[in-house]
This record gives structure tokens, sequence and C-alpha cells, in this order.
């Protein structure tokens, strides 16, 4: 399992837009066999920011997500709405094992 958590700050104004262009983007990853979990996470004290927590099968998976027409999409899409480029960290699975990520799948 490979998890990566994405930080996205966005301009104030383009909030909604992007979390309506990263929800789609969300909804259409789920459907990629190799993802697993696929959350958008918006800061409570801080709503310009985002946490993207995506759980992949493997790394092919997460190089495959980046291949998909709705992934471009996305990035194209909220290009301009962020207020510094976006960052990510990839983390390991500890917990829960790999079949525990399936009841997460909507």
């Amino acid at each position: 399992m490979l998890v990566v958590i994405v930080e996205v700050v966005v301009k104030s104004e383009c909030a909604t837009k992007f979390m309506a262009a990263t929800e789609e983007n969300a909804k259409a990853s789920l459907r990629e066999p190799g993802v697993a979990r696929f959350d958008v996470l918006r800061d409570a004290s801080v709503p310009e920011r985002f946490l993207l927590v995506e759980v992949y099968r493997n790394a092919d998976a997460a190089a495959a997500h980046k291949t998909t027409e709705h992934y471009s999409r996305w990035r194209d899409t909220v290009a301009d709405m962020m207020q510094k480029p976006r960052s990510s960290i990839r983390y390991a699975n500890v917990f829960p094992e790999e079949n525990g990520w399936d009841s997460a799948k909507r």
C-alpha cells in the first residue's frame, strides 16, 4: 500500500470551484482498480487549505492514476487556483492491513 498526502492551498475566491473539481476527480479516482481510498479534507481553521489522502494498492497504481484523463483535467483546472504549488508526501501503510482499506471504497 502507498499512501500519498497532498496539501493544496487555494486562493480564497477559488475554494468552491476547487472543491467541485476535486470531488469530481476523487469520485473518478475511486473507480480505478488500484485506488483503495481517495479522501478530500478541508482545514477547519484555514478554509483555503485542503488535504487529499490518496491510498493506492502499489506504486504502479499511483503512477497509473497520473495518466488518467480525469487527473489531467483536474490538474489543469486547478492549476491557477493555487496560492502556491501543491506538495505531497508518500507514506508506507502500517495499519489497517491492506484488506482493511476495502470498506472505505465508495
